[in-house]
């Protein structure tokens, strides 16, 4: 047969296939969607075989890994930490992402060491010490913080503009004549993810004993909403004083729906400087970190110089300074 035939045919044949793949593939990333859609995250634990209890304790992280007697600052940046995870809607558990957190700097700073004597074959010294423990602490640790808090902040988002929607949902279910607690029942089952599953866990802790009010607050304390903080004042004083409910809820439903409205304006005026404040924040990192990789001696040639320790500390400390007074100026309050 022709050589020329036979290239063309297997040219056409990896064609079909790559055709093929690109096509499985994205009707399984398709399908998955749809199902994670469709339920949330909680319903998709019970459904895997854990009890509502074991659900409740993983996704409100019940069991803190976080140790007694630390100082307040370190207590405090725990707490933060373990509140982010709970936002995220993280799974692993807290003592096991914290040893990653911890591990990972180390192994990629040590697994620099050992490229430097035995690959590259150069020394090692103070600046080459400082400039890859720098890279390993950036790869290691803060790249990995700055996706979990990226993926806390979209979750509080997409459950802020949730709320209003499911506020809706119970006001239908008190006028269709149902209790408050199955009325909340209702959203833990009608409502996606992220507000569905925290609904759940509401109605989970009222199921083994705790107060409804108390419930409801740890959840508005967990997600830091005002929001949540109002729509649980609004069921304690119906209870206290009495009261239409329904119409109770459905003013704070407009109101809230107001209150967003505006925030997303005050967003889109200030956009432009929100994005130029994030590029100029992520582009030096970016920008170390895939020059480090691509090239690491552009760096470790240099760090023996006598003034690349002070240099690196100084540009170092300029950034921290910039990234604060740029985060101060875009950090606006509706």
């Amino acid at each position: 047969m022709n050589p020329v035939w036979i290239r063309a045919l297997v040219l056409v044949c990896i064609f079909g296939a790559v055709v093929l793949m690109a096509e499985a593939l994205i009707r399984a990333f398709a399908s998955a969607r749809a199902e994670g859609n469709a339920i949330n995250l909680r319903l998709s634990l019970i459904g895997r075989g854990r009890t509502s209890l074991e659900t409740m304790n993983v996704l409100r992280r019940a069991g803190s890994s976080i140790p007694k007697g630390l100082p307040p600052f370190l207590d405090r940046m725990a707490r933060k930490f373990e509140r982010m995870l709970v936002q995220a809607q993280m799974t692993i558990p807290t003592g096991r992402l914290m040893l990653f957190i911890f591990v990972a700097p180390l192994a990629i700073f040590f697994g620099l060491l050992l490229l430097m004597n035995i690959w590259w074959g150069i020394g090692i010294s103070f600046g080459r010490i400082v400039i890859s423990l720098t890279f390993a602490v950036v790869l290691g640790a803060v790249l990995p913080l700055v996706a979990l808090n990226f993926k806390a902040s979209r979750t509080r988002k997409k459950m802020e503009e949730q709320f209003p929607v499911a506020l809706d949902v119970f006001v239908r279910g008190l006028r269709a004549g149902h209790p408050i607690a199955a009325a909340l029942d209702l959203l833990t089952v009608e409502m996606p993810d992220p507000i569905g599953s925290q609904f759940g866990l509401a109605v989970d802790e009222v199921t083994y004993g705790a107060e409804l009010r108390d419930a409801l607050q740890d959840m508005a304390e967990r997600w830091d909403s005002d929001d949540m903080r109002m729509f649980v004042v609004s069921l304690s004083i119906q209870n206290e004083t009495g009261g239409n409910l329904a119409e109770i809820l459905e003013n704070l439903s407009r109101v809230v729906r107001e209150r967003h409205a505006m925030y997303l304006k005050v967003r889109a005026l200030s956009s432009e400087g929100r994005m130029t404040g994030w590029m100029l924040s992520i582009l030096p990192i970016f920008s170390f970190i895939l020059l480090f990789t691509m090239s690491p001696r552009f760096f470790l040639d240099v760090a023996n110089d006598p003034w690349f320790v002070p240099g690196f500390v100084l540009i170092g400390l300029n950034y921290l300074a910039g990234v604060l007074i740029i985060r101060k100026m875009i950090d606006l309050k509706v």
